[in-house]
């Protein structure tokens, strides 16, 4: 995603804000929250101290990440997704089993309030505002709610959200990564497919499995007692994050109890090596690359794996303002409202239309992390409060919810982008060939602005120096060639190297292969078959056909429980 931006504006700064703002939301809203809700199971499961839990996690998730690379990543995403499928199906089964089916749950669930309220604390005045903590929603079974709701207003619902899904899915390292990895355009069309049937399954499989979780533990899921709250999970606004880990302890017996356990360190330690790896990926090569422009690529592999050791640390010290949240979901998507949008503004603008600049790109992106970082802050100042009790934080914060901050701050990030690139010069239509929707089948060739503005440079340091030199390495030799093709670099050989100096080299990746001499022809024809959008018609029509069917099932399904 840095990459493309910065061939489709030119210039650095945007592709180096976009790689930071990228690490920080991994930090925020990955790391703190997977690592939180891990260690909340191995708490309840095992008796674990919240800290020692953590450590452990980190240490096999990071271990895994370092030594196992993006091959080991996507192959046990794969085996994890099944196993954690196969659990869930037979932990929401018994769950059904439990309460009676689905209509056990319309029945039961809004009476699934706790024996233990604050009706006997200190303002009895307030009796019914205390009650209500208590009581589950009246519209817990639907899906389009008020606009006033404190949840889930349906506008922040509908296109917030989707200013969130546009982020995450279209843009967010962690998935650009696996669909550049496809084979083809149609395996990456049916990765997406194939996780959209998936995300049906959430509904059934962890948000009415939750519902029947607090009709089984009205007095702990449910809590309205701080007190009662911070014994039971450490948090005196809630306990909702540990209403899963609470049905698999009390509905699984020993053997599937265990099964679980792993299939809930298979979810997190999945998430979090991915987040590792994709994080190492942007710091090494949008922001190392940087400050040293001819390093080798040894340099880089290392260099990345400290990285994931310093994202540990700060996802650790970060992890009390997650706890102080009764619902790590809100939590999520609250840091993303308040982050995501303006790199989704400039992404949309930037593929859809070609008057979009640099200039308005980059002062979007400055005016929407000013406003973001302010929300974000704030609110991160104001500790979350139990229900009933008087809450301090400003007006301004409480009546405009998350989502609704999401959409107003994407419009604003819009409106300053597009008034600064039409008060300032177009780019050339040169340097957009292949870079918008429209012209995505384009056979031109592309002249890119970076190419460009590194050989103004070189000419400004009258030739000496090396701009974007092309690297070439085979574990036993790290050869650099500049562009007028004499070698720069040098030879590193492994073979007679010390035993740990050898095993330092493994452990970061770096393995000895024959190195592939090609031609310039050959490069050009490689280049041209790893970015060909040409498709198969049976496996196009195939994804297209599968496409119309998902979303007619997700309109549906709104349409059913709106």
């Amino acid at each position: 995603m840095p990459e493309y931006l910065q061939k489709r504006f030119g210039g650095q700064r945007i592709r180096v804000y976009l790689a930071v703002l990228a690490l920080l939301l991994s930090i925020f809203t990955k790391v703190s929250a997977d690592l939180f809700a891990g260690a909340i199971f191995l708490k309840l499961a095992l008796g674990w101290s919240l800290y020692g839990a953590i450590i452990l996690l980190l240490a096999i998730a990071a271990l895994f990440a370092i030594l196992g690379g993006l091959t080991a990543v996507i192959w046990t995403d794969f085996i994890q997704t099944i196993i954690m499928l196969v659990g869930a199906f037979y932990l929401m089964i018994k769950s059904f089993l439990w309460v009676g089916g689905y209509q056990g749950v319309l029945d039961q669930y809004p009476t699934a309030y706790p024996n233990t309220t604050v009706y006997h604390m200190a303002h009895p005045e307030l009796n019914y505002s205390y009650t209500a903590c208590g009581k589950p929603p009246e519209n817990a079974f639907h899906l389009v709610r008020s606009p006033e709701d404190p949840d889930l207003p349906w506008p922040g619902v509908f296109f917030g959200l989707t200013v969130s899904a546009v982020w995450y899915w279209c843009s967010d390292q962690v998935i650009v990564q696996r669909a550049l990895a496809a084979k083809n355009l149609s395996h990456a069309k049916a990765g997406c497919i194939l996780a959209g049937y998936l995300k049906f399954l959430p509904m059934w499989l962890m948000v009415v499995p939750g519902m029947i979780a607090r009709i089984m533990f009205k007095d702990t899921v449910g809590c309205a007692d701080p007190d009662v709250c911070f014994n039971e999970c450490g948090s005196a606004s809630g306990c909702s994050n540990i209403a899963y880990p609470k049905l698999v302890l009390k509905l699984m017996p020993s053997g599937a109890r265990g099964l679980m356990i792993a299939v809930m360190m298979s979810a997190l330690m999945s998430s979090l090596t991915s987040i590792f790896n994709s994080s190492s990926t942007l710091f090494t090569m949008d922001i190392w690359r940087r400050f040293r422009r001819d390093c080798s690529e040894a340099e880089l592999m290392i260099v990345g794996r400290v990285f994931v050791l310093f994202m540990v640390g700060v996802g650790i010290a970060w992890i009390p303002i997650v706890q102080s949240f009764s619902e790590l979901f809100h939590y999520i998507q609250s840091v993303t409202s308040f982050l995501a949008p303006p790199i989704c503004a400039v992404y949309v603008l930037a593929v859809l239309w070609a008057r979009i600049n640099e200039k308005g790109a980059f002062w979007g992106l400055m005016v929407g992390l000013a406003i973001g970082l302010s929300r974000f802050i704030t609110e991160s100042c104001y500790p979350k409060v139990p229900c009933g009790d008087a809450d301090s934080t400003p007006s301004i914060i409480k009546s405009v919810h998350y989502l609704h901050f999401g959409i107003l701050l994407f419009g604003i990030v819009c409106i300053v982008t597009i008034v600064i690139s039409v008060l300032t010069e177009p780019i050339d239509k040169k340097h957009l060939v292949r870079l918008l929707f429209w012209n995505r089948n384009s056979a031109d060739e592309r002249v890119d602005m970076f190419d460009m503005q590194s050989s103004k440079a070189r000419r400004r340091a009258g030739g000496g120096g090396i701009d974007n030199p092309a690297m070439r390495y085979d574990g036993s030799t790290c050869q650099i060639e500049s562009t007028n093709g004499t070698s720069i670099e040098t030879e590193r050989d492994l073979s007679d190297a010390p035993c740990w100096k050898r095993a330092g080299f493994w452990v970061c990746g770096i393995e000895k292969t024959p190195t592939m001499e090609l031609t310039e022809d050959e490069q050009r024809a490689l280049d041209t078959k790893n970015t060909s959008l040409v498709e198969v018609t049976t496996w196009k029509r195939a994804n297209n056909i599968n496409a119309v069917i998902l979303i007619t099932l997700a309109v549906f399904v709104w349409g059913f429980f709106a």
